[in-house]
């Protein structure tokens, strides 16, 4: 037995002498608000299993959506006190930690998905997560929850004054708050998720959000009408808890890294391929679905302008000035 333990107190020694030292296994455990089945959960899924083959085992991801681990603002604090290792969320809603981050929220910001994903993989936005490391955060990729739609129990909306009066339930965001009083709204932050019981008991009278996310939470039971208005565009940020990346070796950081960025290309399409059968799920659920005329779009740009000249002074027009200059060569 001495023997034994001498031999492998040995190897051990030899082991860590060459910089071999026995690797660490480590679980991640990987939280985001939208329900099983939705693309961003398919997204972080897929990074799981990314991981566990890049890794050959040594790095387990555990998957919990549904806000089952709190909401957004409950994640970053506990991403931010090293108790939770990754989240996905919205990235408008680190603007209450960097103000930059509230541009993403501006509305009738991006034209279509290509311009999103432009900006957002390149230098613009790699440039914003790395502002995040100062506030505990280290930003990895962006999915997308994608362009969002108003739902409401109420009416019918087909022209852009018929949102005056409604209860809309918004991000918790200064600029969300804004843009629906400038529709002559009543906005109501919360959380995602207390929404499906705010609406079923009439606490609000609607909400808006991408199509997947309004099938996925099943917003349709509580829903009557849907308006197509893809009024605003959100990139998810995959973000890691700074405190635990600061721990892991370089070969596991470019690990969870490539994982991050391959995980969001597969996210995203899954994200568009559902779209038009999600739609169609939801109008035979019973949804009635309009869409507003190009004339009630420009009328609805026209009522945002004033919030996007508020907001663009908060934000700083050194961060509006560089994403309106990616979008104008995108346009070219």
């Amino acid at each position: 037995m001495k023997r034994l333990f001498l031999k492998t107190v040995v190897a051990a020694v030899a082991l860590a002498a060459a910089g071999m030292a026995p690797a660490q296994t480590r679980t991640i455990k990987f939280a985001n608000q939208n329900a099983k089945g939705h693309p961003i959960v398919l997204g972080m899924e897929k990074f799981a299993e990314l991981v566990d083959k890049k890794s050959a085992g040594r790095l387990k991801v555990q998957v919990f959506p549904g806000g089952v681990l709190g909401s957004d603002q409950a994640n970053v604090s506990a991403l931010q006190g090293g108790t939770l290792e990754m989240a996905s969320m919205n990235s408008g809603i680190f603007s209450s930690l960097v103000k930059d981050f509230a541009i993403y929220d501006f509305p009738f910001l991006f034209g279509n998905a290509r311009e999103a994903d432009a900006v957002v993989d390149g230098p613009f936005g790699q440039n914003l997560h790395k502002k995040l490391e100062d506030k505990g955060l280290v930003g990895l990729a962006y999915y997308e929850l994608g362009f969002r739609q108003l739902t409401n129990s109420k009416r019918p909306i087909q022209k852009v004054e018929d949102i005056a009066g409604l209860k809309l339930r918004v991000i918790p965001s200064p600029i969300n708050v804004d843009w629906v009083k400038a529709l002559g709204a009543n906005p109501t932050p919360l959380p995602f998720p207390e929404l499906y019981a705010a609406l079923e008991q009439k606490a609000v009278d609607g909400q808006e959000n991408p199509v997947a996310t309004i099938k996925g939470a099943k917003l349709n039971e509580v829903q009557k009408y849907m308006t197509i208005t893809n009024h605003q565009y959100n990139p998810q940020s995959v973000v890691i808890s700074k405190k635990f990346w600061d721990q892991l070796p370089p070969a596991d950081q470019k690990i969870l890294k490539e994982a991050a960025v391959e995980s969001a290309q597969y996210e995203r399409t899954q994200s568009r391929a559902m779209l038009q059968s999600g739609l169609e799920d939801l109008k035979k659920s019973g949804m009635e679905v309009n869409e507003l005329s190009a004339a009630e779009v420009t009328k609805l740009r026209e009522k945002m302008k004033p919030v996007i000249d508020k907001h663009s002074a908060s934000v700083g027009e050194g961060t509006v000035q560089a994403m309106m200059a990616e979008l104008a060569k995108l346009r070219k």
